[in-house]
């Protein structure tokens, strides 16, 4: 079966500046598809438009907000929230995304990632403070799932952000209620991501009430990133598989990357703790699977990374003959 895989942007963006070039570097790498992540700054895209006309290179995704907001130079997804309470920055998520999909239509890409917000605005004090600390003061080889302190305060924690989850989220809703019709216009879906921040929505265990809230349903997705939830699996706080089974008929693509430790992700593939035979099971062929690397990991890990991943594929495929 031919499955698209991509390299995202994040990898090397931040040291181009010319689109074109960027594009090439990630082709003469062996990928036919590239994501465009959240870094792509404006004086980018001239050259990206030029490689997509060219034919020699497709775009599988882009990454909200893409490009950057003007004025803004770094990877910013967060800039602008959907949650926040306050109107003009909703506002300005609204168009921020537009411009996501208007660049998402003119590379003819069919899938956006998206940040969903957080709660964070609504505590005067995180109530992760004494989870981080017992989690620092442990190690990043602990077993964090054993140790009934951490449990506990993980437990308290978890709690105090699901009773303010719900009002942010309503906010959330009515944020993508502004964009999803353009999206169906163009034929382009818009895909939550699950996130690896505690505070960050949609909560996982409520993911697929999220998304069932949300207008234009063929036009909405789910996002799978196998760092976020292997950083909360290790933090006792969900299942990667659960999460993958709940959001299976929605699932539209992957953020693909190892995690070291406890929370170090967007590592070489087969370097870490997740188990990506287990993962690759829920692999499809109408998905994206995009290989989300950090700028440090070298250009041999990046390949080993797709040799890893390409030779996964061709033992699932070889397993299920």
């Amino acid at each position: 079966m031919k499955y698209k895989v991509s390299l995202s942007s994040c990898w090397l963006s931040h040291r181009h500046e010319d689109g074109y070039e960027m594009l090439k570097e990630i082709a003469d790498m062996g990928f036919e598809y590239a994501e465009l992540s959240h870094g792509i700054r404006v004086t980018l895209v001239p050259g990206i438009l030029k490689a997509v006309e060219e034919g020699w290179i497709q775009i599988s995704s882009t990454h909200n907000f893409c490009p950057l907001p003007v004025g803004v130079f770094h990877a910013a997804p967060n800039y602008y929230q959907p949650s926040s309470p306050d109107k003009q920055e909703r506002e300005m998520w609204v168009h921020q995304t537009h411009q996501t999909l208007e660049l998402t239509d003119k590379v003819k890409a069919p899938k956006v990632v998206m940040h969903s917000g957080s709660v964070v605005g609504m505590f005067f004090f995180d109530p992760f403070k004494k989870v981080e600390k017992l989690r620092d003061a442990m190690g990043p080889d602990a077993d964090l799932t054993e140790d009934m302190p951490f449990l506990m305060a993980l437990e308290k924690a978890t709690n105090k952000v699901m009773k303010k989850a719900d009002i942010a989220l309503q906010n959330v809703i009515a944020s993508y209620a502004r964009v999803l019709p353009d999206a169906k216009k163009l034929g382009i879906q818009l895909c939550a991501e699950n996130r690896e921040g505690f505070m960050e929505l949609p909560l996982d265990s409520k993911f697929s009430h999220f998304l069932d809230q949300l207008p234009e349903q063929d036009s909405v997705g789910y996002w799978h990133d196998t760092g976020h939830a292997q950083i909360k699996q290790l933090a006792g706080l969900t299942s990667q598989m659960d999460l993958l089974s709940v959001n299976n008929d929605r699932l539209a693509g992957f953020h693909i990357h190892d995690v070291v430790g406890n929370d170090r992700d967007h590592q070489e593939l087969g370097t870490g703790s997740i188990d990506f035979e287990l993962i690759s099971k829920f692999f499809r062929p109408d998905q994206v699977l995009v290989l989300e690397l950090s700028p440090s990991v070298k250009p041999g890990a990046v390949k080993a990374s797709h040799e890893y991943l390409l030779d996964l594929l061709k033992r699932k495929d070889n397993a299920s003959e």
